[in-house]
């Protein structure tokens, strides 16, 4: 029997169903309208999506599927329900890179590549993964941005701190845990009481980006700040600090940067763990394999940006270049100079 329209039946369901085969596929589904015409368009696209063979068949996952137990499994839903109202009980099957290319370019027409691909492409990749779903999802072309990365300098980075003290002690100790951590600011904002022991310089992180559980070291400046807590460190069952991601956290350090001055204009909450980053490789030592060793990164294409912030070994063979002999006689005076100066 074709595809065709089921009138409402008294006692039974107020609406149209449509119901036959089509190309082999047998239908039976209720349109959830009591107008006739309304009825009859859903008639025409399910029509046309089995001829497409985009129409899920029964037991058959969809989208939304993956999607519901994803979040029921997992309690993520960042981004997920515009890309559930996109897809819908389309087959999983059917969510190729081009549909997911397709879904990021209309959900967020004149976004960054940076931001479709962290709202789109991350959230179906981890909603397919989840429901078993094997494949290598190509992201959006500049998907990584800049790798330029600002940092800050040891003198800038003590005028933050003290700028903040001034304002509230208890945002100083935050940032300088930031800044001695390489915690980003969810980790922080969220770090519980629990979670920290000083007399063993540890804290533990239990929800990360990467969602790899990861202990964090605490060096003493940070073991010493958190001891002057203002409101004390015997909460147990509250978090650290009380600070949240709103409007007002970010007004304090604009506040605090206006008290600094402009050379850290620049400053955002990620740079502290740029400037975390930077300090251990250029005075803790620490080399990419280093780095990741930390457990903040995962591999080396994440701490690759971090190559530039020293002089390798191999750029200082430069003082071995042949100079002329009048700028060695000058070099040696210029040095027996500031030697007897000092």
């Amino acid at each position: 029997m074709p595809l065709k329209l089921i009138p409402p039946r008294a006692e039974k369901t107020p609406f149209y169903s449509v119901r036959g085969t089509h190309f082999g596929t047998y239908l039976d589904r209720s349109t959830k309208t009591a107008d006739r015409a309304t009825a009859a368009k859903y008639l025409k696209l399910w029509k046309a999506d089995i001829e497409r063979g985009t129409l899920a068949r029964p037991g058959e996952p969809t989208f939304l599927d993956a999607a519901v137990n994803y979040m029921a499994e997992t309690g993520n839903e960042r981004f997920v329900r515009p890309i559930v109202e996109h897809f819908g009980k389309m087959r999983l099957a059917e969510i190729d890179q081009q549909a997911i290319d397709q879904a990021a370019s209309k959900l967020y027409p004149a976004a960054t590549p940076q931001t479709r691909n962290r709202q789109v492409h991350t959230v179906v990749s981890a909603i397919l993964k989840h429901a078993g779903v094997d494949g290598k999802l190509r992201r959006p072309k500049g998907w990584r941005g800049s790798k330029r990365t600002d940092w800050l300098k040891p003198d800038q980075a003590f005028r933050v701190f003290k700028a903040a003290r001034k304002i509230d002690p208890e945002f100083e100790i935050f940032l300088t845990t930031l800044c001695y951590t390489g915690m980003r600011l969810s980790e922080c904002l969220n770090l519980r009481m629990e979670s920290v022991e000083l007399s063993e310089s540890f804290a533990y992180v239990a929800k990360t980006k990467t969602d790899d559980p990861r202990g964090v070291f605490l060096p003493p400046v940070v073991v010493d700040a958190l001891k002057r807590h203002p409101r004390g460190m015997n909460r147990v069952g509250s978090r650290v600090f009380r600070f949240t991601k709103c409007g007002r956290l970010y007004a304090l350090l604009k506040t605090v940067k206006e008290a600094v001055g402009p050379d850290v204009a620049f400053l955002s909450f990620h740079i502290f763990c740029h400037t975390w980053a930077t300090w251990m490789r250029r005075y803790g030592g620490l080399d990419k394999t280093g780095l990741i060793a930390t457990g903040r990164w995962r591999d080396e294409t994440s701490v690759g940006r971090y190559t530039h912030v020293i002089v390798s070994e191999e750029s200082r063979k430069a003082c071995l270049l042949p100079v002329e002999k009048s700028w060695k006689a000058t070099s040696k005076v210029a040095k027996s100079s500031a030697k007897r100066a000092g």
